[in-house]
């Protein structure tokens, strides 16, 4: 698992702050609107927009906030429209990064995101530059502990999972973005403990960091996301688990 993960799910753990709660919910608000715009408001084949609203349920976003987003999204009410961009640059020690965003005003945006990575000690890339580094997949991080790994590599593969591999004493499957509900429900539904879970951009490789490089990658990926703007960003990066929890 990249270090991004992991990272994510450490703060993920300790809970969102009120003061990123706001952020949070105007994130979530921006991908329950295209969701529903592009899929329209039937969960049933609408894949993106289930994703967005057990995010929503994940923060405990009220109701009402959410009902507005889809009635947004498929014009039912009055609503920003909103443009998809993927941007691609470096952090500190050339780690690749992939910001998506999800903007109203593309020229403020990526003007923000050049910034960002400029002050963090990172650099805009064109694109392509990093882009191929990433496959897009369905991650599962189960914790290794107590688990019986034959039951469960039987139980996933099953259900339609690719690969099987273990970083910092938890156990990694990976599926297709297709598959990744159907193995984690079945995961689930014998009692293994998830620890993250998600269809995310995976890298094929990584790069090291420590001490002031990993701090500073940390930074720059806190300021990223802090943006409005900015849904999701990947990285290659990779920090000892231990060195994460003391920062």
């Amino acid at each position: 698992m990249s270090g991004h993960s992991k990272w994510s799910t450490i703060k993920h753990k300790k809970g969102a702050t009120d003061a990123k709660r706001g952020k949070i919910f105007t994130k979530i608000t921006r991908e329950i609107t295209v969701a529903a715009k592009i899929g329209g408001k039937d969960l049933t084949g609408n894949f993106r927009l289930r994703k967005a609203l057990e995010a929503s349920k994940e923060v405990n976003m009220p109701k009402d906030n959410i009902d507005r987003a889809i009635k947004k999204g498929t014009g039912e009410l009055e609503g920003v429209s909103y443009e998809e961009i993927r941007y691609e640059g470096y952090g500190p020690g050339g780690v690749a990064i992939l910001v998506d965003t999800l903007t109203d005003n593309k020229n403020r945006t990526v003007a923000e995101v050049r910034s960002i990575l400029s002050k963090g000690g990172g650099n805009f890339g064109e694109t392509g530059s990093v882009n191929w580094i990433f496959d897009m997949k369905g991650l599962l991080v189960i914790e290794k502990k107590g688990v019986n790994e034959d039951q469960l590599m039987e139980i996933a593969l099953e259900a339609g999972a690719e690969d099987f591999g273990e970083s910092d004493g938890d156990i990694e499957i990976k599926t297709s973005p297709h598959d990744f509900e159907l193995v984690k429900e079945a995961v689930a539904a014998k009692g293994f403990k998830i620890k993250y879970g998600e269809v995310t951009m995976v890298p094929q490789n990584t790069i090291k960091l420590e001490g002031d490089k990993a701090k500073q990658m940390l930074r720059l990926i806190d300021n990223l996301e802090d943006n409005d703007d900015v849904q999701k960003v990947y990285t290659n990066f990779d920090i000892d688990e231990s060195e994460l929890e003391d920062i």
